[in-house]
């Protein structure tokens, strides 16, 4: 697949899971620890890519809502979206990644929220469409009840 360029981030990591990163505009800068869950030091004030990429892909999946629901006459950019990332051991060998996205919109019915969410992961969401067919991802949708 190819992509007509819109924007390049760049960041850099040293050190691994006990290092750093940081973009190179310095728009994200964190020290990194491996958690304690997988035998690490779990140092406070540190954070996980695992973490990193729930936060981005929660950020971006909620645009991706917005611009569905805007697309049908309706506003979703109150919608609070929460991303569980995941990490476990995979039966092949090495580690694997699995995803919940917890999504709630108390002013849209939820039926036509399910409906923005899932065009959202299916035709707009980058991150979804990088996940597809690699990561599990499930949804829990909350909206207004009719």
């Amino acid at each position: 697949m190819s992509i007509k360029p819109l924007f390049t981030a760049h960041a850099t990591a040293t050190g691994g899971r006990n290092g750093h990163t940081q973009a190179s505009d310095g728009s994200v800068s964190a020290d990194l620890s491996v958690p304690k869950e997988m035998g690490g030091p779990g140092k406070p004030g540190t954070t996980t890519p695992e973490h990193l990429f729930a936060a981005g892909y929660a950020a971006c999946f909620g645009s991706a809502l917005d611009f569905v629901a805007k697309q049908h006459k309706k506003d979703a950019s109150g919608a609070t979206v929460t991303c569980d990332v995941t990490i476990g051991t995979r039966p092949a060998g090495g580690f694997g990644l699995a995803v919940k996205m917890h999504v709630n919109d108390p002013n849209l019915l939820t039926e036509d929220l399910d409906g923005f969410v899932k065009e959202a992961h299916e035709k707009i969401c980058p991150y979804s469409h990088a996940t597809r067919g690699n990561v599990p991802v499930d949804f829990e949708v909350v909206g207004k009840r009719p």
